[in-house]
C-alpha cells in the first residue's frame, strides 16, 4: 500500500470529507491506468484473498454484526451472508476464464470479409453504497461482481453498522490497498460526497426514495448505476397449495433477519376461506421456530430504536383503522426495553393503512384475502413492480401463467429469498424496485464496458463499393439486398 493511499485512509474520518474522497478515488485511478485490463490470474487472486479473508474472520464478522443489531444469531450470518459469498467467489474463479474471452459476433453482408467481435472491458472504479440490513453480503457480493470484471472498488459502509464497517475496514486493509479497494465510513454527509464522486459505475442498495437521490447525484457524473431498492415484494399461494406448508416456508423466510431483508415477503394473498387455516399455522410453525424473543439469540433484533419505533407505529396506525392484530409473542415477554419486536400478522388491511403503503422491513406481514386468482394479479400488477414475487402453487403451468402476467425483478416459486442465492441468476430489480444487475454472468458484464470491434484485413469491399456510384461492387451489394430483404408477410393476430 502506498503512503500517499495510506494518509488519504487514515484521513477519512476528519473534516475535509469530500476531498479526502476525491484524493482516494483519484489514488484508484492512479493505479487502475497502470492496469486497466488486468490479467485473468490477477483477478483469481484478488477473489482468492477475498476468500480467505471471508474465511480467516468468519467469527468476528458474526460477532460484529450481532453487536449492531444488539443481537443476531450467527448462523443467520452465516447462511445468509457468508455462504452465498463464498459461493458467489467460487462461481467467478470456475467461470472468469470463457467471460473473459472476446465474443465472436455476426459479420453483416457489407463489411465482408471481416470479423466482428465483442471485447469486455473493466468500467474503472466502481463505487458501492452499503446498507445496514446486511452488511457484509451488500457490501461484498457486488465486489466480487466489480473485481471479477477487473475494477477497483470503494465501498462506502452504512452509519448504523459502525462495528461490521470498522471489522471490514481492517479485513479489506490487510487484503488490498487504499489504491485497490477501499472501505470508507462515515454519516450521512460521508454518504452523500461519496455518491457525488464521478465514479465510472455506482452500486447502491435501500430504500427507493434514498435511491431516486442517488441517481440524480451519480447523473451529474453522467455514471452508470445499478439500483437495488425493494418494495413491497407480494406472496400469493393458490386455492389448491397445501396451506400449512405454505404457513411453513413463509415464516421461515420472515423470520430470518425479521423481515429486514429487501426480497422480504411483504404481504401475503390468500385463498378468502383459508386465511384463519393460514394464520393458525404460520403462528404455529414461528412458535416452533422462536419459542421464546427476549434471551433468545436466534431472534434478530431491529437495527435501531428508529426503526422499532417506525415499526410501532405502522402497527398502531393499522389497529387505529380497523386491522385485526395477531402477535406472535409465545412467552407473552415485555420486550420493551429491548430492540426486539414480536412478528405481527395483519389481517383486513386497508390501502389507507401505513402497513400496505410502504415498505415494512420488519416483523410485520399483512393478509389480505382473494377470491380468484385474476383478482390477486391486478392488484398486484396495479402497483409498482415489486423486487421479488413468490408464487405458492404445484401447477407448473398454472406458475408460468402467473410469471408472464406479472413484472418483478426475480421471482421464486414455492418458496421465497432463495432466488437472490442462485450464482447463475442475475439479482436486481425493475422500475421503482431498481435497475441494473449484479450476480452470475449478468453481473460481470453489468460491471464491464462492451467494446464492438471489427477487424479487417487487407481487402476492403467497403472502399470498393465506395464512389463513384455504380460501380460493380455497388451493384453487387445492391442485387444481394435484393435477394436477401424482401418484403414479408404480416400475419394477423
Amino acid at each position: 500500500m502506498s503512503t500517499a493511499a495510506n494518509l488519504v485512509t487514515e484521513a477519512l474520518d476528519d473534516a475535509d470529507v469530500s476531498s479526502d474522497l476525491k484524493s482516494l478515488l483519484k489514488a484508484q485511478r492512479k493505479r487502475f491506468a497502470v492496469d486497466p485490463m488486468p490479467t485473468l490470474q490477477t483477478r483469481v487472486k484478488r477473489l482468492n484473498l477475498l476468500h480467505n479473508a471471508l474465511l480467516t474472520h468468519r467469527d468476528a464478522i458474526a460477532e460484529a454484526i450481532s453487536a449492531d443489531f444488539s443481537n443476531r444469531a450467527p448462523a443467520e450470518t452465516e447462511i445468509a451472508e457468508m455462504l452465498p459469498l463464498l459461493e458467489g467467489i467460487a462461481y467467478y474463479r470456475k467461470r472468469l476464464k470463457r467471460l473473459m474471452k472476446p465474443q465472436r459476433r455476426h459479420t453483416p453482408s457489407a463489411l465482408r470479409p471481416a470479423r466482428v467481435e465483442l471485447h469486455y472491458q473493466p468500467m474503472g472504479v466502481v463505487g458501492i453504497v452499503v446498507p445496514w440490513n446486511f452488511p457484509v453480503f451488500l457490501a461484498l457480493s457486488p465486489l466480487i461482481g466489480a473485481l471479477a470484471a477487473g475494477n477497483l472498488a470503494m465501498i462506502k459502509m452504512s452509519e448504523f453498522t459502525p462495528a461490521t464497517g470498522a471489522l471490514l475496514k481492517q479485513i479489506i486493509g490487510q487484503c488490498f490497498g487504499a489504491d485497490e479497494v477501499c472501505v470508507v465510513n462515515g454519516d450521512v454527509s460521508v454518504a452523500e460526497a461519496f455518491t457525488r464522486l464521478p465514479f465510472d459505475h455506482l452500486v447502491f442498495t435501500g430504500s427507493t426514495q434514498v435511491g431516486r437521490i442517488v441517481m440524480r447525484a451519480a447523473a451529474e457524473n453522467l455514471t452508470p448505476v445499478t439500483l437495488e431498492l425493494g418494495g413491497k415484494s407480494p406472496a400469493i399461494i393458490h386455492d389448491s397449495f397445501p396451506i400449512e406448508e405454505a404457513a411453513r416456508r413463509l415464516a421461515f423466510a420472515k423470520g430470518i433477519n425479521v423481515g429486514q431483508i429487501c426480497i422480504a415477503p411483504d404481504y401475503v394473498f390468500c385463498p378468502e376461506d383459508r386465511v384463519e387455516t393460514f394464520c393458525d399455522a404460520f403462528a404455529t410453525s414461528f412458535k416452533q421456530a422462536y419459542p421464546t424473543l427476549r434471551e433468545n439469540t436466534d431472534y434478530t433484533a431491529i437495527i435501531t430504536d428508529r426503526q422499532k419505533a417506525r415499526l410501532q407505529r405502522v402497527l398502531s396506525d393499522a389497529e387505529e383503522k380497523g386491522a385485526q392484530l395477531i402477535t406472535i409473542n409465545p412467552g407473552n415477554e415485555n420486550l420493551d426495553d429491548t430492540r426486539k419486536l414480536p412478528m405481527t400478522l395483519v389481517l383486513n388491511p386497508t390501502p389507507d393503512m401505513l402497513v400496505l403503503r410502504g415498505e415494512i422491513f420488519g416483523p410485520v406481514l399483512p393478509v389480505l384475502a382473494y377470491r380468484d386468482l385474476d383478482e390477486a394479479l391486478a392488484y398486484v400488477n396495479d402497483r409498482d413492480r415489486p423486487l421479488a414475487l413468490y408464487y405458492f402453487d404445484y401447477d407448473a403451468a398454472r406458475a408460468d401463467d402467473v410469471l408472464r402476467r406479472t413484472h418483478s425483478g426475480g421471482a421464486c416459486i414455492n418458496d421465497s429469498l432463495t432466488q437472490a442465492t442462485a450464482d447463475d441468476i442475475p439479482f436486481g430489480g425493475v422500475g421503482p424496485s431498481g435497475m441494473g444487475h449484479y450476480h452470475g454472468e449478468e453481473g460481470f458484464r453489468s460491471f464491464s464496458h462492451a467494446k464492438g470491434v471489427v477487424r479487417k484485413g487487407r481487402i476492403n469491399t467497403t472502399m470498393l463499393a465506395g464512389p463513384p456510384w455504380g460501380n460493380r461492387v455497388f451493384k453487387a451489394l445492391q442485387w444481394v439486398m435484393k435477394r436477401k430483404f424482401r418484403p414479408v408477410k404480416i400475419q394477423s393476430e
